[in-house]
């Protein structure tokens, strides 16, 4: 179990990753995995660059992660992103056998762990992932909104 200092300092990471994908014009959302407090697999989202649909950030760096580590199963891991999971990634989350899962802003409108499902803990699946959530909330928020703000032009 990583203390709150880490948490601050591994989502600093995720939202370095996000604000490069900005730079590229993605929607900026950054994600970091981190096993035994290295970090073992990054990403941004690449869904504009790559013209693929499931290049979100949490997927990028579970396929980093999973090279780095030569195997499919995260266990002991924990994601770090920048926003709540939407349901793919939520569900690659479980699959990937991730142990943690650590977000900063909920997205209240595809958010597949605490707002609109919370796939990551159904007792159904196979696997359950601890959560914690709004860990620099406001700065990954902020991000989004500006982003979508000079899109729009305003």
């Amino acid at each position: 179990m990583s203390d709150s200092r880490d948490d601050i300092a591994f989502m600093r990471l995720a939202l370095a990753e996000a604000e490069e994908a900005a730079r590229l014009g993605e929607v900026p959302i950054g994600a970091v995995v981190v096993d035994q407090g290295e970090v073992i697999g990054t990403g941004y989202n690449l869904r504009e660059t790559l013209q693929d649909p499931t290049l979100h950030a949490e997927i990028v760096a579970l396929r980093r992660a999973a090279q780095n580590r030569r195997s499919w199963r995260l266990t002991g891991a924990t994601l770090y992103v920048t926003i709540e999971p939407c349901p793919m990634c939520a569900g690659a989350l479980v699959l990937a056998r991730i142990t943690r899962l650590v977000y900063g802003a909920a997205d209240p409108r595809a958010g597949a762990v605490d707002s609109l499902w919370d796939i990551v803990r159904d007792e159904r699946l196979n696997h359950r992932v601890e959560v914690t959530s709004g860990v620099l909330a406001e700065e990954a928020a902020a991000l989004l909104q500006s982003f979508f703000r000079t899109r729009r032009g305003g």
